[in-house]
């Protein structure tokens, strides 16, 4: 069994070292739309001085700060599709089946969809598309740090505002995710242990995988050196012991089955070792590929109901 302790270390140094001291989020409301049942606040906050993120936040009209409710952070998927992101959870535009943010709102949750780097309100001027996604990854790769060291920044500046807000249960907050947003869920996951829930679908490729297929992969997932000490499974093993579920599609290219048979493993002895092997949950659906399945889905709500119950 892996030596986790010294695995974290390695793995923040291939990262690109500790997180910056966070500056103050000054918050800004911009907008708020009213639905049935809940309203869609658009709002930024800062990640890095002078940097906002763009986000959506959806409020359920039972909540209140007075009668506060969990909280769940949705990462957007990448799709090759730059110009949505946030909006596709918050059901505003793209595919309906990933309109998870509104099926969680609708349950009783606070939901926050925010832009990752690259996408939507977060792109870039002259650079497009996957033209300023391959710039980002190098311009961090040269200055000793890599597109997962912002990811996972942005991802914890996104917890720290829903603690920030009267109307959250700081105590009770979790995430999901689906394709990037998966690799999201898995790559934040050992270093905030405010996400007392953590919820991927469909993405966890592997080193070994990669290397074997021959398939190209989004930046997010390659950290310079790691491979030297590990591979992506034991990225998801430091979670251990909070709650993790992670939904496969067994004939899904961009996580070939075999390595996740593999992966899984790897994930449960960490689990097992920590005491808590009923805390890692995994589901393969055996007909679905790179898809939000109707028993995917079912599985990731049920999760999220179980150890984040809504008021």
């Amino acid at each position: 069994m892996r030596d986790s302790q010294e695995f974290r270390q390695n793995l923040l140094s291939c990262l690109g070292g500790e997180w910056p001291e966070p500056c103050p989020l000054e918050p800004q409301l911009e907008d708020s739309v009213a639905r049935i049942g809940y309203r869609i606040d658009k709002v930024t906050y800062q990640v890095e001085p002078g940097e906002r993120v763009p986000a959506y936040i959806l409020i359920p009209d039972s909540v209140t700060p007075n009668s506060p409710a969990p909280a769940i952070a949705v990462w957007h998927q990448h799709n090759n599709i730059w110009t949505i992101g946030k909006s596709e959870p918050a059901g505003l535009i793209g595919d309906s089946a990933h309109f998870t943010g509104v099926a969680l709102a609708r349950l009783g949750y606070v939901v926050l969809c925010p832009d990752a780097l690259c996408f939507e309100e977060r792109q870039d001027q002259i650079l497009r598309g996957g033209d300023f996604e391959r710039f980002a990854f190098l311009r961090y790769l040269v200055n000793g740090k890599c597109l997962a060291w912002k990811y996972i920044l942005d991802m914890r500046r996104a917890i720290d505002y829903l603690c920030s807000r009267s109307d959250v249960n700081a105590d009770a907050i979790g995430c999901y995710g689906h394709s990037l947003g998966s690799i999201f869920t898995w790559l934040v996951g050992p270093w905030e242990t405010r996400l007392k829930c953590l919820v991927g679908n469909c993405a966890l490729p592997t080193y070994c995988a990669i290397h074997r297929t021959r398939r190209l992969a989004g930046f997010g997932i390659f950290i310079p050196g790691l491979n030297q000490y590990g591979d992506t499974p034991d990225i998801a093993a430091l979670i251990a012991p909070r709650p993790l579920h992670l939904n496969f599609g067994a004939e899904d290219r961009h996580s070939p089955i075999f390595e996740v048979r593999k992966a899984v493993e790897t994930i449960s002895e960490a689990y097992e070792q920590s005491g808590a092997e009923d805390k890692f949950t995994y589901f393969i659906d055996e007909n679905q590929g790179h898809v939000l399945s109707e028993e995917m889905w079912e599985r990731a709500r049920c999760t999220l109901l179980q150890y984040l119950p809504p008021n």
